[in-house]
């Protein structure tokens, strides 16, 4: 299985915080969850971390049984349709930048 992270690394606007997790929710989710031969989306909001430690409101965690499934995701309309969405909503309520990683789980 390998997941492909987004990091979403910076600030929410004053006072979005609620605004963005709920657009992020109801309007990218949805897509997310249709991304073609997806095993799991996880998306977490960040809470709190160390002092000093780079600030990370969001960070988004799709799996895929195996890299072609992820290729074909990541060439779907779905994908498509949610990079606009994500375009419209950082715009709106977020300042920083988003970075991706591909990773391989190992269970013990």
């Amino acid at each position: 299985m390998i997941t492909r992270y987004a990091f979403f690394q910076g600030q929410i606007r004053m006072e979005q915080k609620d605004k963005f997790r709920e657009a992020v929710l109801s309007r990218l989710v949805p897509l997310w969850t249709q991304f073609p031969g997806q095993i799991g989306v996880k998306v977490t909001f960040g809470r709190e971390r160390d002092e000093g430690a780079p600030e990370f409101p969001l960070i988004l965690a799709i799996s895929y049984p195996d890299r072609h499934s992820m290729d074909e995701a990541l060439d779907s309309n779905f994908r498509e349709q949610s990079r606009t969405v994500t375009a419209e909503i950082v715009n709106e309520y977020f300042n920083g930048f988003i970075h991706h990683h591909v990773t391989e789980a190992h269970n013990f």
